[in-house]
């Protein structure tokens, strides 16, 4: 089998990667609906794919992996990846689970990262509200996250931080600054109503920035203790930081019981080596979307296995195409799976034109795992056509 083509159109928000083969099979794989920029990027590798066989999934990424980077660069070659392991699947006739290595499980746990409502402020009484709508969707959640501190609006209000709110046109988690007294207390006070709505039932994680100075980082993780959290995620590096500052976050897990978690913005394994060899956090969250693909996923969830370190997946912006793939790695990894982020359709249409997903996906929190071949989930291009652009039109000829 050989690759004849690689192409990519944006379907809705997200660039879709279509792999074609000169077997007349197909496989897909998604990018963030957060980068449709990334199209181009995407493109630029087609011609070092041409000729290669996909079943090949490794000898073929040795052709481009080199070329990622950290958040948003590493998607490109992770999409591509995913579309391999789509073919892969196809051609033997099994599910992507069976190439990794099998089941380690049959359903796979989500919390909610994605089903979520604006809400009208910050404020405790708001989110404790929040908490209470979320623990009604019909999903089941037995986990869910909620943005705060520099990864929400909170930073915005008066006295928050000792620093200013910088306005960006890329992206909105680049504000960083000692925190107040007051922008301290509010905090807390919104994590101790969240956790009141919740109460034992439901875990929280907490997704904190980038933005937090080590000191307060300590201070506030300490000061959350008592309320058994699953996670404080990206205080100090995260959502498009290029580096990862291992050190430092070991500080702060050391001088905690509340797991620190970090790596959605991180490309491959070999930077997630310090963090977990040096036991700098107690969860890791690589997004197969950016860290290079599932098999990346594998590997670093082994190998965080060996330290004691626990794995969450990222994945709150990856379609149905990226849930699929998060569904297929997820059965295979070992036992320090806590569960992964919830991808859903946005626009909601992208149920409509995709088959494979059961219906409902989710109960009590849980997805079983499905057979079908590949990833199990495939855009139906009589559904789809509609949805592309003009310059996209040939992308399912």
């Amino acid at each position: 089998m050989k690759i004849i083509d690689v192409k990519c159109a944006v379907i809705g928000k997200n660039p879709i990667v279509r792999i074609v083969t000169d077997q007349g099979i197909s496989g897909f794989g998604e990018v963030e609906q957060y980068k449709p920029y990334l199209k181009p990027f995407v493109l630029q590798f087609r011609e070092p794919l041409l000729g290669a066989d996909p079943t090949d999934v490794e000898r073929t990424m040795l052709r481009i992996r080199q070329r990622g980077a950290f958040k948003p660069y590493g998607a490109a070659i992770s999409a591509i990846e995913m579309a391999l392991w789509d073919v892969a699947g196809k051609a033997a006739g099994l599910p992507v689970y069976k190439l990794l290595g099998g089941k380690v499980r049959d359903r796979v746990r989500v919390y909610n990262g994605a089903l979520r409502t604006k809400l009208p402020s910050y404020r405790p009484e708001d989110m404790a509200a929040e908490m209470k709508r979320m623990m009604a969707l019909p999903e089941g959640f037995t986990i869910v996250k909620q943005g705060i501190s520099f990864h929400s609006p909170m930073k915005n209000e008066p006295g928050y931080f000792y620093g200013e709110v910088a306005p960006s046109a890329l992206h909105g988690w680049l504000d960083r600054g000692p925190m107040t007294e007051r922008g301290m207390n509010y905090t807390l006070d919104c994590v101790a109503a969240m956790k009141e709505a919740l109460g034992d039932k439901v875990g929280l994680a907490l997704d904190c920035g980038p933005g937090w100075m080590l000191p307060d980082a300590i201070r506030f993780a300490r000061a959350v203790e008592k309320h058994n959290l699953m996670w404080l995620e990206d205080m100090l590096t995260g959502d498009y930081v290029p580096f990862v500052n291992a050190d430092v976050y070991r500080d702060l897990t050391v001088s905690t019981t509340t797991p620190i978690h970090t790596g959605e913005q991180i490309y491959l394994r070999q930077n997630f080596k310090d963090l977990i060899e040096r036991q700098a956090v107690r969860v890791v969250g690589p997004d197969p979307c950016d860290v290079g693909g599932i098999a990346e996923l594998k590997w670093i969830a082994e190998y965080a296995d060996l330290h004691g370190i626990l794995m969450a997946p990222h994945g709150t912006g990856n379609g149905v195409l990226g849930l699929a793939a998060l569904v297929q790695v997820c059965a295979a990894l070992p036992h320090n799976f806590i569960a992964f982020e919830y991808p859903a359709g946005d626009p909601l249409w992208w149920y409509d034109i995709v088959d494979g997903l059961p219906n409902p996906i989710v109960r009590d929190g849980l997805i079983d795992v499905w057979d079908r071949p590949g990833m199990g989930v495939d855009i139906v291009p009589e559904r789809a056509k509609r949805y592309l652009a003009d310059e996209d039109k040939n992308f399912f000829d």
